[in-house]
């Protein structure tokens, strides 16, 4: 998880990223490249695959920072629905979590609906490498929780409606 630190540290230095685009944003090559590839909802993109270890298409062209964030995610499934996500999402989209921002769905089978949300979104990618770092730390769900939440309660938008730890 060493990757992820240096992540954290690259995010908070100089993410480019400051909240989430649209896919108007996008350019007509790259919606018509989606559009091949999976299904959108809401603006965002989902594809399933048939585990967690493998990434969906969508993020062959993202930088490597994005996939390492998007194949950890999985892994703390538990943390990161613990985690309030602070980039309006909960209201634009209906996430209810830090987890919605990477992952619609996961099946028993193994598997799983991903979500590009966190591809377009900083604060998603902020979120998630700094709350799994904190866990590789040794830190509580309920600490990382309270960190997150000073983080991200001030300049934001509305947190999830995640519920309290």
């Amino acid at each position: 998880m060493k990757s992820l630190k240096l992540l954290t540290v690259s995010f908070a230095v100089g993410l480019s990223l400051s909240g989430c685009s649209t896919l108007e944003e996008e350019s007509e090559t790259e919606q018509h490249t989606h559009e091949e590839k999976a299904m959108h909802v809401n603006g965002d993109i989902r594809e399933t695959t048939s585990s967690a270890s493998k990434l969906p298409n969508f993020l062959t062209e993202q930088p490597d920072n994005i996939q390492t964030i998007y194949a950890a995610v999985p892994a703390y499934r538990g943390l990161l629905e613990s985690m309030p996500c602070y980039c309006g999402c909960g209201e634009s989209v209906g996430h209810t979590s830090n987890y919605d921002c990477f992952v619609h769905a996961q099946e028993e089978s193994g598997s799983i609906e991903w979500d590009n949300h966190g591809t377009k979104c900083g604060v998603c990618l902020e979120i998630a490498a700094q709350a799994i770092v904190a866990s590789e730390e040794g830190k509580s769900v309920k600490e990382i929780r309270s960190i997150i939440d000073e983080t991200y309660n001030q300049g934001y938008a509305d947190p999830t409606p995640t519920p309290d730890i």
